[in-house]
């Protein structure tokens, strides 16, 4: 059965506190930072192999392929992954979703020898799937074991140790491929090179302990929950259609992963040479790092009332945005996808390469304020892992289901502007939302249903 117990809070039933050491095993620190680790070796690799734009080959119709059918699984199995880790616990979820990493990268080493997609795509496919169940389990993770007026900070480290796995993975084939300055295409010592974090990642995967072991310093529990069963969680994620918090996050949800297409092949892809793609990928991950630390501060301590912080944040993000996509219509201009640049830049070129790198950049540092923003604000719905688990699985899957038409778009080539418009547009429109969201859902401190008096602790969030 499904835990009972206040929504906003989480309670859990206290147990003996622990040593108030944050360094325990069991605490949510250590948790948070292996799962980190995890997303560090599977989808940050992931992410260093797409950043270089057509999965590092010259011709992007595989990779877009894949990509398609990966967010479509990824659609459906996001949706469902929330209440499968409830249903297996994070072992068998974790080990499953990352196995078929693994799986992917090879697909393409395959692809460099005998130019066949159709592995790639049933790669794709079985990615979406592993990708669905590993993202939801880290969801729930991240946004249900830190203290609720730390989630901010804990997204922010989470973020970052996942996102220097997109940086060692720019590096990788940054390093490989340097003396390469023409190549079009990565060697297979870059695939592989991925292949072997991905195992790592795998196998990492199996330390992440069950939810209800994981124990906060004030003795409760993440939640009561050991194993929940198939008709009640696909009652509650039929239950998430309905829900009006959900469906305001909804276009928020869909933009989130839908830039990436546009960023990778037709920024990254289009105007810069293969080893400098690669170098790129080190800092666009880098920037990542750096925006989800300063957005994290800001939903954290910017001020005393946490639906104030909300507020700020998501107002923060409005304003760098407008100003990123901005510059991205400023350079977008000075090419198209029939007037593609002849001259591929290398980052030797200092003059003209500044200003495009700087671009890519800032987008970077965009999508990490905006999915940690985004986080934070599911993550401030409830504090129980068995709920924020949907709630996150639900935020994955229609993440996944835009990122698939995303990148069918550019399958079908359609203009570059025009997938520039849509990206700003998309953005833009979940910020007055995710401000609704704010107001109406998210509690004040003293709001909180039962909270004792000032100094007292509070069950199942500290």
């Amino acid at each position: 059965m499904g835990l009972q117990g206040d929504e906003e809070t989480g309670t859990g039933s206290p147990v003996s506190v622990p040593k108030p050491s944050i360094f325990r095993y069991n605490s949510p620190l250590v948790q948070v930072a292996l799962i980190g680790l995890v997303c560090f070796c599977c989808p940050g690799m992931f992410n260093a192999l797409s950043g270089m734009g057509g999965g590092g080959q010259v011709d992007p119709t595989a990779a877009n392929n894949a990509n398609t059918a990966l967010y479509t699984t990824f659609a459906v199995f996001g949706i469902l992954g929330g209440g499968i880790y409830n249903i297996l616990g994070p072992h068998l979820t974790l080990f499953a979703g990352c196995s078929t990493y693994v799986l992917y990268a090879g697909s393409f080493l395959y692809y460099n020898h005998y130019h066949h997609q159709a592995f790639a795509i049933v790669a794709g496919a079985l990615l979406g799937v592993g990708a669905g169940l590993l993202w939801a389990a880290q969801g729930a993770m991240m946004t249900s074991y830190p203290p609720h007026d730390r989630k901010g900070i804990y997204i922010s480290m989470f973020w970052s140790i996942f996102n220097m796995g997109g940086v060692i993975g720019g590096l990788i084939p940054f390093i490989l491929n340097y003396h390469r300055a023409d190549a079009v295409s990565v060697n297979d010592g870059t695939y592989i090179g991925f292949m072997v974090f991905m195992s790592i990642g795998t196998v990492i995967s199996l330390g992440i302990l069950h939810p209800s072991r994981v124990v906060r310093n004030d003795g409760t529990k993440c939640t009561n929950i050991k194993y929940s069963s198939v008709a009640v969680e696909l009652v509650e994620i039929l239950k998430l259609f309905l829900n009006w918090k959900m469906l305001l996050m909804v276009p928020a949800s869909w933009a989130s992963n839908f830039f990436y297409s546009y960023q990778f092949t037709n920024v990254n892809g289009v105007l810069f040479n293969l080893r400098t793609r690669g170098f790129n990928n080190v800092f666009y991950w880098g920037a990542q790092m750096v925006g989800s630390v300063f957005i994290g501060y800001i939903m954290d301590f910017s001020c005393k009332s946490r639906r104030a912080r909300g507020l700020i944040g998501i107002g923060v993000v409005a304003v760098l945005s407008t100003a990123i996509w901005g510059g991205g219509l400023a350079k977008q201009l000075h090419y198209t996808r029939d007037d593609k640049p002849t001259l591929k830049l290398d980052f030797k070129d200092h003059t003209d390469f500044a200003g495009p790198f700087m671009l890519y950049f800032s987008y970077g540092l965009l999508d990490a304020m905006f999915q940690s923003m985004v986080y934070w604000v599911i993550g401030s719905l409830a504090d129980d892992s068995e709920i924020l688990s949907r709630y996150t699985g639900f935020y994955k899957g229609v993440q996944s289901a835009g990122a698939a038409v995303a990148w069918q778009i550019d399958v079908h080539n359609v203009p570059f502007l025009n997938e520039l418009i849509v990206n700003w547009v998309l953005t833009t429109i979940s910020y007055p939302l995710l401000v609704v969201l704010v107001i109406r859902a998210v509690k004040d401190d003293e709001e909180v249903k039962g909270k004792p008096k000032e100094g007292a602790a509070l069950p199942g969030i500290h």
